[in-house]
């Protein structure tokens, strides 16, 4: 049987599939076990196959170009309008299909095995970073329920960490929160092993290096960028910016233009890097520092400090596109007189 596409909606343990042929009339319906569904990839001749673009796609995509097929991944966003009124496994494998059929469909490239391990770490770190986040509101939390108070910062776990041991708290309590902070001692250690690498990882690329003389981006971003952004997929750098949810969403209609508040959309965590960054920019923004241009000190005298480190975010990605589309190195905006 020869198909023209087969979509794939994976699950936990089975895999729906919807194939069909050149007219696009659906041939195949089939469930498939996770073990069974390489072994009829093997026998299936050379064809077209569509999956939602996730973390095992990636994986998948790979096995199915190993066996001469071609792999398209679509964002699970733009397959969503596809989907008819019940939803199930088979209208979203058909929803899949219908989707790549669209000849402006936007795709996901697959990728490799070692793309994807090198970019763990940073998961890894920012899962880290949130639990001992977690961890230390937990100390002062519970330290206030029996009056000892301290300083919001990690640099302050360690002073009340030493005073809760001196105070007269019962010694349960004593115990516990001791017992979080050796936890959050572990932590930073695990932390610190993550940064090292990551550190050895942003002097060993040209392009995280590169990038990382813009103001407000340092290694972690640049290295973010420089592992999970190909500049080649956005036509422009305001392509990238909206990608990245730091454009005003939108809801016109006719000839009125209503544009609302950032659209959040694309990797969050690219978007929080870059907006944290502006802040730190935007912290030591004063007129004649290395870091202010003109266009950012007026733009802060008519508006909010966090409206505008929204819009030199998006300022930042828009560099950050130009640099890796181009390959260029970062040119300082020339200081107003």
């Amino acid at each position: 049987m020869e198909f023209k596409r087969i979509a794939v909606d994976t699950s936990k343990s089975v895999f729906t599939l919807h194939g069909v042929d050149e007219h696009g009339r659906p041939i195949l319906r089939q469930d498939l076990t996770r073990a069974r569904f390489e072994t009829f990839l093997a026998k299936t001749s050379p064809t077209e196959v569509v999956l939602e673009a996730c973390g095992s796609s990636h994986h998948w995509g790979r096995v199915a170009q190993a066996l001469g097929h071609t792999v398209r991944l679509i964002p699970p966003q733009y397959v969503k309008p596809f989907v008819k009124r019940g939803k199930n496994n088979r209208n979203d494998a058909e929803a899949i299909g219908e989707a790549a059929s669209r000849p402006t469909m936007r795709f996901v490239p697959v990728k490799s095995a070692t793309a994807q391990a090198e970019a763990m770490d940073l998961t890894a770190r920012d899962l880290l970073v949130r639990q001992r986040t977690q961890l230390v509101n937990a100390v002062r939390g519970h330290a206030a329920e029996f009056g000892v108070i301290a300083a919001k910062g990690i640099a302050q776990v360690e002073p009340l960490l030493r005073k809760i041991a001196e105070t007269d708290m019962l010694q349960a309590a004593k115990e516990t929160l001791a017992q979080l902070g050796r936890v959050i001692t572990q932590l930073d250690a695990q932390l610190a092993e993550i940064d090292q690498r990551l550190t050895a990882q942003h002097k060993a690329n040209p392009v995280s290096q590169r990038l990382a003389a813009i103001p407000g981006v340092g290694p972690v971003t640049a290295l973010t960028v420089a592992m999970k952004v190909d500049a080649s997929q956005f036509e422009s750098a305001r392509h990238f910016a909206a990608w990245l949810g730091l454009t005003p969403r939108e809801h016109s209609t006719g000839s009125r233009q209503c544009l609302g508040g950032i659209s959040r959309a694309g990797n969050e965590r690219l978007r929080q890097l870059l907006v944290v960054g502006a802040m730190a920019v935007i912290r030591h923004a004063k007129p004649g520092s290395k870091t202010a241009s003109p266009w950012l000190l007026t733009l802060l005298e008519r508006r909010p400090r966090k409206v505008a480190a929204v819009a030199l975010a998006n300022k930042m990605a828009r560099i950050l596109w130009a640099m890796m589309a181009n390959g260029t190195a970062y040119r300082r905006t020339p200081q107003a007189a």
